[in-house]
């Protein structure tokens, strides 16, 4: 389900405050900033920090 454009214009991270990217397949929305990934349950975003999870390390 596709989020209205208006509202990604006005979301951003709780953690951070940067704009947040709308991955539609994941239903989920992602930090650009610190990478935290918040799902988006029946076309509704949930922006809590406790919801949200963090970007995986990768290995080096």
């Amino acid at each position: 389900m596709a989020l209205d454009e208006r509202l990604l214009e006005i979301l951003v991270c709780p953690a951070c405050h940067a704009s947040v990217e709308h991955k539609e397949r994941r239903h989920v929305l992602v930090c650009l900033g610190c990478g935290l990934t918040f799902p988006v349950r029946d076309g509704i975003p949930v922006m809590l920090v406790d919801e949200a999870t963090a970007p995986r390390r990768r290995a080096d």
